[in-house]
């Protein structure tokens, strides 16, 4: 279970130049003018063979263009309600101000771990400073430089540290699959696991937004068993102004990295928009397996085979490269195929689990191999010898043995990839490919 870190602190300390420097992006702007960061940012951070998740919570303020004393409360508060570690960014060169007191006077009071970040440590003279933040009664200030990244790495550390062993409680109920269903605000995605359970459990509105929490249920009929989770849907980042929206959508992306199998809502009068294209990065970032369902076909006109090849191809041809999931069309409120849903969500979830014995695979990727060898490299012949899949992995990995593995490049790997999906059934889920000195 992925853990969630969330960075919080008064504006213009530097909270989205480190965001930038732990997940070694340049995904969150940078400025030196107060409240550029109004919208979240998420992203992933690897340490130690350790991978958790970042939450950027910036300058996000309701409808205003100065961050008040009152919204960064309401902010923190929030903060240490969802996340399971917060990091608390102060600025050295302006020392402990009234606000940074204010914050660190929530953060005391909650019971989430928080590490005390003393930014802009650019040079040792500037250490010194940072004894003055000691008086906000939050333990040692960590000195990190977030521009140069000293000592970054020190708090990677710590952070690790304090996030504790991996596996979370909810373990216990680990071979049950979980299905996430996924989507924009009002794709409906509360009225199609309605109509999966036969009650009226999640409240469904025309108002965006209805949804708040990301809700479990269990469902254990007709031969299936797996839990169902409901999401807040995902909007634009600049479309969300309400504090309590904030944390739903953060919810979801949690809902999405503790899931087996997503299940992307999208609406069929409205077609694929850029949002569902934001929501598949998030599902593919996270190697989740994917089931499309264009839901509300019953408002469609025309449901002619030319209609439904070019809503189909105009899906994959957006979701490119990874094309191989399956496309259902169905309707929440009609019932037409929510049953096939679930089928097709079991197989992509069979797939996720498949083995295929080395004998088999060698077989079948070998003769494959030698009619088309990967392509020479400063005249020198790439020889694949010996493939396997790797033991248990989260999504199915492959490792294949040649001789100078740095020369197989991205195509190749692509072209293996495609032939272990023609020849076993790995639909909707992604695939790891792997080059090795033999």
């Amino acid at each position: 279970m992925s853990k969630l870190v969330a960075i919080v602190g008064r504006p213009n300390v530097g909270k989205s130049t480190l965001f930038n420097r732990l997940t070694g992006t340049r995904q969150a702007i940078v400025s030196e003018v107060a409240g550029t960061t109004r919208d979240r940012q998420y992203g992933k951070c690897e340490w130690g063979n350790r991978e958790f998740s970042l939450v950027d919570t910036g300058g996000w303020v309701v409808n205003s263009d100065d961050i008040f004393e009152e919204e960064i409360r309401k902010q923190v508060s929030l903060a240490t309600e969802e996340a399971d570690l917060i990091l608390f960014v102060t600025d050295i060169k302006n020392g402990v101000t009234d606000l940074d007191d204010a914050v660190a006077g929530i953060l005391r009071r909650s019971k989430v771990p928080v590490i005390l970040c003393s930014n802009k440590t650019d040079n040792n003279e500037d250490r010194y400073e940072a004894a003055e933040f000691y008086s906000l009664g939050l333990g040692e200030p960590l000195c990190v430089s977030a521009a140069t990244g000293s000592g970054t790495g020190d708090l990677l550390d710590v952070i690790i540290e304090k996030l504790g062993p991996e596996n979370g409680g909810e373990e216990a109920e680990e071979n049950i699959p979980r299905f996430s269903v996924v989507g924009r605000p009002n794709a409906g995605k509360s009225s199609l696991i309605n109509a999966f359970i036969g009650e009226d459990r999640h409240i469904v509105t025309d108002i965006a937004g209805t949804t708040r929490d990301s809700i479990l249920t269990r469902y254990d009929k007709f031969g299936f068993d797996f839990f169902l989770v409901d999401t807040a849907g995902i909007r634009r980042k600049n479309k969300v102004t309400e504090d309590l929206e904030f944390y739903s959508v953060m919810r979801s992306i949690r809902a999405i990295e503790n899931s087996d199998v997503c299940i992307l809502l999208i609406d069929a009068t409205r077609g694929i928009e850029s949002q569902d294209l934001n929501i598949v990065q998030i599902i593919q970032r996270n190697n989740k397996s994917l089931v499309v369902v264009v839901n509300k076909w019953d408002l469609v006109e025309d449901k002619s085979k030319e209609a439904i090849a070019h809503f189909e191809n105009a899906i994959r041809s957006r979701m490119a490269p990874f094309t191989d999931f399956p496309i259902i069309f169905a309707s929440a409120l009609t019932k037409q195929r929510i049953f096939r849903v679930l089928e097709v969500a079991k197989e992509v979830y069979m797939a996720r689990k498949r083995h295929v014995s080395t004998s088999k695979l060698n077989e079948e990727m070998l003769p494959l191999i030698e009619a088309y060898p990967p392509p020479s490299m400063k005249g020198k012949y790439i020889k694949i010898k010996y493939c396997a899949q790797l033991p248990n992995t989260q999504i199915p990995s492959f490792v294949f043995y040649a001789n100078l593995p740095q020369y197989v490049k991205e195509p190749y790997k692509r072209f293996l990839e495609n032939k272990i999906r023609e020849r076993w059934n790995f639909l909707g889920t992604p695939i790891n490919i792997f080059i090795r000195q033999k």
